[in-house]
């Protein structure tokens, strides 16, 4: 598996559905967010069809699959209703992720390792129709090794862990986990899969994961949304940019 070069940036734009949600309206449309996304330097937009379709909704995701120029990693649970909207739309990749319904945001890594005779078949027509498929984990040897045993090509690790233990202060454990990420990210990499990080980060986190060689793509959404209210879209994503240039020592 390649290492290093040029880190990809996946935005994610769930949060301005969920702005637009809040009013019933058509304002702001996520189609426009991923566009103005795209012009400012993102290489994949990145979007969740939850179940209960809290904040994008299938409409988008049809409007997102014709109309950006760049990559669609289309995150979803593995139910049949989603291997079928996945099975239409065919997106560039597919991103599996635990999914509770009583939950703000996704809540730690899928158990692969506990689910891999379903999601071996799961896989399958999804890989035949020739996706991409991610799978949202922990850093768990035994959930890492079963990724790469399912068939999967992407592990993308939960940072949720490591970036909330910085925001409380807790630098010490902090950096035990940031030990533990680059463990599971060379792991990955050794047996053949694609590496791609995300959840919680920020600018002040980011750049220690930026580092980790390993990581080919980081997928941000909630921070550079809420931003995006102080500094617009635009320039959010292009800081978010630089400073992950900077950690890979290309700025």
């Amino acid at each position: 598996m390649v290492t290093g070069g040029r880190l990809r940036l996946g935005v994610n734009i769930d949060h301005v559905a969920t702005v637009r949600n809040a009013r019933g309206s058509a304002w702001p449309d996520p189609l426009r967010a991923a566009i103005l996304a795209e012009a400012s330097g993102a290489d994949g937009i990145t979007a969740h069809l939850r179940e209960d379709r809290r904040h994008i909704r299938d409409a988008d995701m049809e409007a997102l699959r014709a109309g950006i120029g760049i990559p669609l990693n289309f995150e979803c649970a593995a139910t049949d209703e989603m291997q079928a909207i996945l099975l239409r739309l065919k997106p560039h990749a597919a991103c599996l992720v635990p999914e509770k319904r009583e939950e703000r945001t996704t809540e730690g890594g899928l158990d692969v390792a506990g689910d891999v005779e379903r999601l071996t078949a799961y896989l399958r027509p999804l890989r035949e129709a020739g996706i991409r498929v991610s799978m949202f984990i922990g850093h768990d040897a035994r959930q890492i090794e079963a990724s790469a045993r399912i068939g999967a090509a992407v592990v993308e690790l939960h940072t949720g862990h490591y970036s909330d233990l910085l925001a409380e202060g807790r630098c010490d454990e902090a950096e035990e986990e940031l030990a533990a990420l680059r463990r599971g990210a060379a792991q990955a990499a050794a047996l053949g899969l694609e590496v791609h990080a995300g959840h919680g980060l920020t600018y002040e986190n980011v750049e220690p994961v930026a580092a980790i060689p390993e990581v080919m793509e980081l997928n941000i959404g909630h921070f550079l949304v809420g931003e995006a209210i102080f500094r617009g879209l635009g320039p959010a994503i292009e800081e978010m940019r630089r400073r992950m240039d900077v950690a890979r020592g290309r700025a």
